[in-house]
């Protein structure tokens, strides 16, 4: 791995000194703002991956298809809508490094996954349990990030790009967009279920409809879909034939992200001779801001220095930054300078993102802080600003560097609508739905029924799970296609039996896989789910969670219901002794891909025998 430049504090005394003789000069209190207004300049494309309409678009489709996560809950742009900024609206609470919620340590950065195990199976996390996780640091924002040379906040995505699958160094310089990439598809925070590989990713999305859950479709994305309406031919026009592989992942959404480039704001406008493009206050406080010290890491046009510091937000200790790829002891603490463009669309701020408003970041860079907890600080910090000063400077950063294609989601803005916004439309309760009902166990505790998963057609990965239930019990899963009387589901199939995990009462829990077959005239069908627990403390010995209604839909083109259950590998289409392998290795880890016959979530006689028959009958 190329060393990570780093911000030693000999190397931050020069640069401070050379950047206070040029703030000194006095071109830069003209009107258009000096020598430092110059135009923001091309992203670098790496010559590797150069950028083509058919590759970019595909990497529009990967990075807001929900289906990209393990369970279909995230995608990449879950976390990066162009109206916060490329940042993330949601501010999910994490209890920071000590797990305790209600902390100086707290954070708010972005939602997760459920914790689950490689065959799919829900596990508690130490601090999240069986909710969603929170990722540890904030989102940084997508729409500058060709920009850097390297990116997420410790710099840990370098240059150099290196094939995820292979090995292979596949870009120089100039990467770091891929290399970020391929990281949160495999993170079992962010989109993954415990050692995910990238066999399985790619396996899925060569059986997926692309953004089979995501409506109001960009033109040039409904475009792409309608001509080529699997990821197969979606790859074979980006790439010149069908492999979906984790290096033309990555690559594909790169070169997207290189499209991503915010450069009509006010400020652009202006400097590029458009004298009403800023109005007189956005001008006053541009003039103000090259007037201080603010100008020396956000410096224009990129308006980033590209190096990492420490401002002092919490102890130095508490995360190690950039330390934590140097190993260098100065650098701890240390994290990325972000571009200020379009910070006016944000809603929290630095790598913890605990700190909410534009007026406290000043806080931050004013306070003094403790030398034995921050003994990293930048040096240029603090920095004072009058109340004046701070109003202007706000002004100018919060509105003039703002682009209003992103603020509005205009091209190359725009995007889909993702399942979990507009599912509540069309299910108000939800869908899945937990409906009323239930009965106590052991302690007086209703078991609960985790149920966040789309029910799409063909969801190999939908699950329900159980939690707050009597340890080492007995339970099975009463399932019936008749709504429940009294809050009780009468089974028409009962699933088990399965073992709760857990160590005392009220902390058992247990998962039901149950994928759902690619069968389009199943679509608008209700199921009725209900976790029925053996527990000597319930009434009639049966403890049981809510009910849980899921409604089957498509969204639009269903999965093809006469695909090959064998073609389990790549190539697709082709039956070999790939797809024999992969079936063999997902049965002995019971695993979704290898559960091709009901009952479903039971891996038996059944589904060898179903696989068996469709191998020898070849694919149509």
């Amino acid at each position: 791995m190329p060393k990570i430049r780093s911000t030693a504090k000999p190397r931050q005394a020069a640069m401070f000194s050379v950047l206070v003789g040029a703030l000194a000069a006095p071109a830069l209190a003209q009107p258009e703002g000096g020598p430092l207004a110059v135009p923001l300049p091309p992203i670098f494309v790496p010559p590797e991956n150069p950028i083509t309409e058919e590759k970019a678009v595909l990497g529009k489709i990967l990075f807001w298809d929900e289906q990209l996560s393990s369970d279909n809950t995230r995608s990449c742009g879950s976390c990066h809508f162009p109206a916060q900024g490329g940042t993330d609206p949601e501010n999910f609470p994490n209890p920071g490094p000590d797990e305790q919620y209600g902390t100086p340590d707290d954070r708010f950065t972005s939602r997760g996954l459920i914790h689950a195990l490689r065959n799919g199976a829900y596990d508690p996390d130490p601090a999240f349990g069986l909710d969603p996780q929170a990722t540890p640091r904030s989102a940084p924002s997508s729409l500058t990030a060709g920009f850097f040379g390297d990116l997420f906040w410790d710099g840990r995505a370098t240059g150099e790009f290196i094939d995820p699958e292979t090995g292979e160094p596949v870009i120089a310089i100039g990467g770091a967009l891929e290399s970020q990439a391929a990281d949160p598809i495999l993170s079992d925070v962010e989109m993954a279920h415990k050692d995910r590989d990238w066999a399985e990713v790619t396996q899925k999305l060569e059986r997926s409809v692309p953004l089979a859950l995501a409506r109001d479709l960009p033109p040039d994305v409904q475009s792409a879909i309608d001509a080529n309406p699997d990821y197969p031919a979606l790859f074979d026009a980006a790439f010149g034939d069908p492999a979906v592989s984790a290096r033309r992942i990555a690559m594909a959404i790169a070169t997207y992200e290189r499209t991503l480039v915010p450069d009509q704001t006010p400020w652009d406008r202006y400097v590029a001779g458009e004298k009403g493009a800023m109005t007189p206050d956005q001008i006053l406080g541009w003039q103000t801001f090259i007037g201080n010290a603010c100008v020396v890491c956000h410096a224009p046009p990129e308006f980033t220095d590209f190096n990492f510091h420490s401002v002092g937000v919490r102890p130095d200790d508490e995360d190690p930054g950039l330390a934590g790829i140097t190993g260098l002891e100065f650098d701890t603490g240390l994290f990325k300078t972000p571009s200020l463009r379009n910070v006016g669309l944000k809603t929290s701020f630095f790598h913890t993102g605990g700190v909410r408003t534009m007026g406290a970041v000043f806080t931050v860079y004013a306070a003094e802080t403790d030398p034995q907890a921050n003994p990293n600080r930048s040096l240029f910090l603090p920095i004072v600003l009058t109340t004046r000063d701070q109003s202007r400077i706000r002004n100018f950063i919060e509105t003039a560097l703002t682009d209003p294609r992103a603020a509005n989601e205009e091209f190359p803005f725009d995007r889909p609508t993702l399942y979990e916004e507009w599912a509540p439309t069309d299910w108000p309760e939800g869908n899945p739905a937990v409906l009323a009902g239930g009965t106590s166990g052991s302690g007086g505790v209703i078991p609960r029924v985790i149920a966040n998963i789309p029910p799409n057609i063909g969801n190999a990965e939908f699950r329900i799970g159980l939690d707050r239930a009597l340890p080492g019990a007995a339970t099975m899963v009463a399932i019936s296609g008749s709504p429940p009387v009294n809050g009780v589901v009468a089974p028409d199939e009962l699933a088990g039996p399965f073992i709760t995990q857990g160590d005392a009462p009220g902390e058992g829990y247990a998962t039901f896989l149950y994928p759902l077959p690619a069968d389009p005239a199943r679509e608008g069908e209700s199921i009725y789910l209900q976790w029925r627990v053996e527990d000597p403390a319930a009434a009639n010995g049966t403890a049981l969670s809510p009910p849980v209604r899921v409604e089957l839909f498509c969204n639009g083109p269903c999965p093809d219901a006469d695909a090959c259950l064998a073609d389990i590998a790549p190539p697709a289409g082709v039956l070999d002794l790939a797809d024999l392998q992969a079936f063999v290795g997902a049965f002995l880890a019971a695993q979704p891909a290898a559960d091709v016959a009901p009952p479903l979530g039971v891996f038996d006689l059944a589904d060898v025998q179903a696989f068996v028959t469709s191998f020898n009958a070849g694919c149509p």
